[in-house]
Parts: structure tokens; sequence; C-alpha cells
């Protein structure tokens, strides 16, 4: 699928570009392998630098995702960014 913008947020009052990394926060019915793809957010290039990060939360048939990936390359609109890093989703109780 493509990204969607109405998944996209930042996080908190956002550092100046180049000075610290900024976080923003995704959501979308799309699988992390479909986010973390090369150029899934070229929509967003004028906003992410690299280094910065983005907590995603993605669906894979249905089960949510919650999947950490920062922005590798942005160059001439084409971002890049990891593979991810997926948080644990154990519950013990």
């Amino acid at each position: 699928m493509a990204f969607s913008r109405d998944g996209w947020n930042p996080i908190g009052g956002h550092s100046k570009k180049g000075s610290a990394p900024q976080i923003f926060s995704y959501t979308s019915t799309d699988s992390v392998a479909d986010a973390n793809t090369a150029g899934y957010f070229n929509s967003v290039s004028d906003e992410v630098a690299v280094g910065d990060m983005i907590f995603a939360n993605t669906s894979t048939g249905g089960t949510l995702v919650a999947t950490l990936l920062y922005v590798l390359t942005n160059a001439s609109g084409v971002v890049d960014v990891n593979n991810g890093t997926t948080l644990a989703s154990t519950d013990g109780d």
C-alpha cells in the first residue's frame, strides 16, 4: 500500500532540524515490511532528516506490530529507513 499522511504525527516540541533527532509517530494498516521499503516515506521527505526516529504502529494480518524506525538516508526526495526494531509484545499477566 502507500504512505498516508492521516497516520503521520510529530511527537513533542520538535528539535530544530539538524541539531537533534526529531521524533514522529506513524500508524498504518500496512505491514512494517511495506513501511521500511525505500521510498515509502517520500511524502514527508521535507520534514525528516537522517537520524530522525519514527515510532510505527503497523499491522501484520490484523495484528498490531510496534516498530522503531530511523531515517538512514534522505536524498533528492527519496527517504530510506532501517528495517526497524520491533518492540516486544509480551504480556506476562
